[in-house]
């Protein structure tokens, strides 16, 4: 059997550049340890067969491979998003009003001057401007930690995402469309019916960061003020906004989408999402599991299954590993290159360790066209506050930006509750 063992020196590159052949090794390691994942599990399946159960070191021997497999994944695709990654301020055109206000904002960063921020965005009467709560950081920066949000937070990444400068999004939809038919050439055309129309609100909730650094490394010139800083806070800003776009309760936060009403799909209504129970109180179908995830793919109406994306964390990704369609063949398949997105039964999976782990009554599974069923909403600006008086001898730099988040079209998106109705 194929041993897992990590290309020499490339789980330290993790943290570091990553180049083509860093990635090409790693992906080479996920797919050697997927390779020794089907062999240990198709023995575990023989085992079943033949003894009516399975033998205990096998099962063991699974579970370390399944861990090995997702530590892989998880590495070959960070070096991937890191090898793709082009570096900050890589422009080769800034325009003046841009290169006055990088210089105001290191100015402002590194020593607390504030006078030239202020009069820029004064000048410019910025929508984000708001001296009193901090300062916009440049738009490279900005530019930057968005990228890397998408990078890192896996709905960002399968979601709509619009752009606003107020603090609320309204978005209107027909919940009776135009009257409409067919008329002969020569007919008089009556009058039709008008669409009855309502709205759709997304508040934008603020979100915070309060990165530290001490007077020395801001006084240290090599260190690039800008870089540090979209390093600090992209990985805090991304953790939150996973969070809340699957479970956030609305308040004061985006509204996640297990947040709200779910019925039976056969009920479905406009404001609710519909869901297929698997019969099993905590599992999958036992005698053919995969007509489950058959069933909720076809929950959802073909217009939306074009784009359809799997949503599950990686517990329940481990167990769907092991299942196999009618043919013997398996229905997991890895990414056809590192940083590509695994598939289930041709649709591609998104994984958020905030969806919940299987278990009685679990909503653990979802899928749809997430462009289409869910919207982000970004306010225009991230801002900094410096203060080096809280922490004494360090500074902290109160950083926010506002994002809103909610179903946007409630037919697009299904889950799989792991029940019996």
């Amino acid at each position: 059997m194929t041993e897992l063992i990590p290309a020499k020196g490339i789980e330290n590159k993790a943290a570091g550049e990553a180049s083509g052949t860093d990635v090409a090794l790693a992906f080479d390691d996920f797919m050697q340890a997927f390779e020794a994942f089907k062999e240990t599990n198709d023995e575990r399946l023989s085992q079943i067969e033949n003894r009516v159960s399975a033998d205990v070191l096998t099962s063991e021997k699974l579970e370390r491979i399944n861990k090995a497999l997702d530590e892989n994944k998880v590495l070959a695709d960070s070096l991937a998003i890191k090898a793709a990654r082009p570096q900050l301020g890589g422009s080769p055109v800034r325009s003046g009003a841009a290169l006055q206000h990088k210089a105001a904002f290191d100015g402002y960063m590194r020593s607390g001057e504030s006078g030239g921020l202020r009069a820029l965005e004064g000048k410019a009467l910025s929508v984000g401007s708001d001296p009193d709560g901090g300062y916009l950081v440049p738009d490279e920066t900005e530019t930057t930690v968005m990228r890397s949000l998408k990078d890192i937070s896996p709905i960002r990444a399968i979601a709509s995402v619009r752009q606003v400068s107020a603090t609320t999004f309204k978005k209107p939809f027909s919940t009776t469309g135009p009257g409409a038919g067919w008329i002969g050439e020569a007919s008089a055309r009556p009058e039709t019916t008008s669409p009855t129309l309502a709205e759709l609100t997304f508040p934008t909730m603020e979100l915070y960061a309060m990165p530290s650094a001490t007077q020395s490394l801001l006084d240290d010139s090599a260190v690039n003020i800008d870089e540090w800083l979209a390093e600090e806070i992209r990985i805090a800003f991304a953790e939150q906004e996973g969070t809340a776009f699957v479970v956030g309760d609305g308040i004061s936060q985006p509204k996640g989408f297990l947040d709200y009403t779910k019925v039976d799909n056969g009920s479905w209504s406009w404001g609710n999402v519909g869901y297929i129970a698997t019969g099993v109180a905590g599992g999958f179908n036992v005698t053919n599991p995969s007509d489950n995830l058959i069933d909720l793919i076809y929950s959802a109406k073909s217009g939306y299954r074009g784009n359809g994306w799997w949503v599950m964390n990686r517990s329940s990704q481990a167990e769907i590993r092991k299942i196999k369609d009618a043919d013997g063949n398996y229905i997991w398949q890895p990414g056809e290159r590192a940083g590509a997105e695994p598939t289930l039964m041709n649709f591609r999976i998104a994984e958020s360790e905030d969806m919940p782990d299987i278990g009685t009554d679990s909503f653990s599974i979802a899928f749809g066209d997430f462009r289409r069923g869910y919207l982000i909403v970004d306010r225009v600006g991230i801002r900094v506050l410096r203060d080096p008086f809280s922490s004494k001898p360090y500074v902290l730099f109160y950083t926010t930006k506002r994002v809103g988040g909610g179903i946007q079209d409630f037919d697009a998106l299904k889950l799989l509750k792991f029940g019996l109705t």
